[in-house]
């Protein structure tokens, strides 16, 4: 961690400065080198626009070797990759098309972060490891604080070379400010995670498993009170191993107006709802996405002030649904009101349990007020952690350092596509977080790390229906086995009444705890995973073709 060469830019007075040096006549840059931890910290001069901090290292990578790439966010591709592998950016036909690059970036990193044509180059958010040739043993690389900047480790496999990049783009500082603080831990897979998040101070989740209900992928937003209620009934022929049911999208007239009733949905109200899931003894859960508003929402006519905006002084957009949303500032203290308002009365008057928190990327999509993306959202974070108290909090949509401690469960992989196969979106590469099965499997498998240390993984719903949807029977049981093995938020979106004697079976073992230890994984050039694990002190071995969801 010792021999490294430094890179810094930053402003002075407008003026773009660039240097390799530790101290100049605008800054002094004390080096911490202790325990396999490297701080550095700055002291300026003068007031100082950080842009950039970059520390470069030999590498020298096995020829087996594997890069573990933590994608920016929790619906972006993660997984380890070898030198002959590219990590895709943008597609070209997107890149093609006017407001391409715009439109992809706005739940990803492609506007801060370059992405090489090149193979065998790769980066990694907040963490990243690399393998060595003794089994299952590797080289570990985690931040200890994202509050300063997301924390970015860049692989150039070629060179031999490691490189690790602090986003500080936007922190405008005048006395001493933390530029990095990373550790560097060597072992096995288990033991190094074990001792990361326990040097983090990450307590371990207070749940251990939900298994049920979410309405989101069969009906999307097309729900109501009747078709709640009657997928509420069904979830009576498994009501020994469900202990949630989750409300998503749909129950509100518009995205931002949370707590103003649907009559025409919702008649009976959102109240009554959770206390009939409480009468069949299951947490009630509910989806928010607590920074965004719907364009045509009379929030935006109201408060036109309340929302982030660009350099040209536009609000921009948070996500691209529901015809655009805007972003709520919540450096803004009548936001910060505004939010903490519909909070309590979904958790205190509605009685909610767990509050779906949904796009929450948005609200760190611009370094602003003198701060890094990463403190924006490390702040966010905590500040949504204050307005659900006690409640439980699945995020999602979330870079997850950040989330790390202060959510209950978090999604790992990007949404669920209602087909197997690939579609033409996942073909021509928009994105790394657009629906698709494939890349939800592989970060579910990928990011296993995280169950039961930072939060209870969602790897996001499993399918058994008949109905609107691509699967064959194969391939469904694939998709129930990997969640069930990596995951501990189960969850299906279909009335569980409609299901035969086979779809009734697989889903009360997919629901059920699989106390089950994974000893490793591999995968091969053909996408062929091995996954082999004890259960019950057995050994047991489950392979598949990710390709085609067969068993093999």
């Amino acid at each position: 961690m010792k021999e490294c060469k430094l890179l810094i830019k930053y402003r002075v007075d407008g003026k773009l400065f660039t240097d390799d040096n530790y101290q100049n006549q605008h800054y002094v840059i004390e080096k911490n080198f202790s325990n396999n931890i490297v701080k550095l910290e700055i002291s300026p001069k003068v007031e100082m626009e950080l842009i950039t901090l970059e520390l470069s290292y030999n590498y020298e990578y096995e020829p087996e070797s594997r890069f573990y790439i933590n994608g920016y966010q929790s619906w972006t591709t993660s997984y380890e990759a070898r030198i002959d592998d590219k990590q895709r950016g943008i597609g070209r036909v997107l890149k093609a098309i006017p407001f391409g690059k715009l439109l992809a970036s706005t739940s990803g990193d492609y506007s801060f972060v370059d992405y090489p044509k090149k193979s065998g180059m790769f980066h990694s958010f907040t963490y990243t490891y690399i393998t060595k040739s003794s089994a299952n043993e590797i080289c570990f690389y985690g931040s200890l604080n994202e509050k300063t900047g997301f924390t970015i480790f860049h692989a150039d496999m070629n060179a031999n070379k490691l490189k690790i990049v602090k986003d500080v783009e936007g922190v405008k500082i005048s006395s001493s400010y933390e530029l990095l603080n990373v550790i560097r831990i060597e072992g096995l897979y288990d033991g190094v995670f074990d001792k990361y998040f326990s040097t983090l101070g990450i307590a371990k989740p207070r749940i251990n498993h939900l298994a049920g209900y979410t309405s989101w992928y069969n009906y999307f937003g097309n729900i109501d009170g009747k078709i709640i209620l009657r997928d509420l009934d069904g979830l009576d022929r498994v009501k020994d191993i469900v202990n949630i049911f989750q409300i998503d999208d749909g129950y509100q007239p518009f995205i931002g107006e949370w707590t103003t009733k649907n009559e025409e949905k919702f008649p009976m109200g959102m109240k009554k709802i959770a206390a009939k899931v409480h009468k069949k003894g299951y947490l009630a859960g509910i989806w928010l996405a607590p920074f965004n508003v719907q364009r045509k929402s009379k929030l935006v006519q109201e408060h036109p002030d309340w929302f982030i905006k660009n350099e040209k002084g536009k609000p921009i957009i948070g996500c691209l649904g529901w015809g655009g949303a805007y972003v709520l500032d919540i450096e803004l203290e009548p936001v910060r009101e505004y939010i903490k308002g519909f909070f309590n009365e979904i958790a205190n008057d509605w009685n909610f349990d767990m509050f779906k928190l949904d796009f929450l990327y948005s609200q760190c999509m611009l370094p602003r007020n003198g701060k890094s993306r990463g403190q924006i959202m490390c702040e966010a974070m905590e500040f949504l952690r204050e307005c659900a108290g006690e409640k439980l909090i699945l995020g999602c949509g979330v870079p997850l350092g950040p989330a790390f401690g202060l959510v209950d469960a978090c999604r790992i992989g990007c949404d669920m596509d209602l087909q197997y196969l690939p579609k033409f979106y996942n073909k021509i590469h928009v994105n790394n977080e657009v629906p698709s099965v494939q890349n939800s499997m592989t970060s579910t498998i990928w990011r296993r790390h995280l169950n039961g240390r930072a939060f209870l993984n969602d790897p996001d719903v499993f399918f058994l229906r008949d109905t609107n949807l691509k699967f064959t029977l194969e391939q469904k049981k694939t998709l129930a086995k990997v969640n069930n093995l990596f995951g501990s938020v189960l969850f299906v979106s279909e009335n569980i009444a409609d299901y035969g004697d086979d779809a009734l079976e697989i889903v009360k073992l997919a629901f059920a705890k699989p106390n089950a230890m994974i000893i490793s994984v591999t995968c091969d050039d053909d996408k062929v995973y091995t996954i082999k694990y004890l259960q019950d002190g057995e050994q047991k071995k489950f392979s598949f073709d990710m390709k085609t969801g067969a068993e093999l």
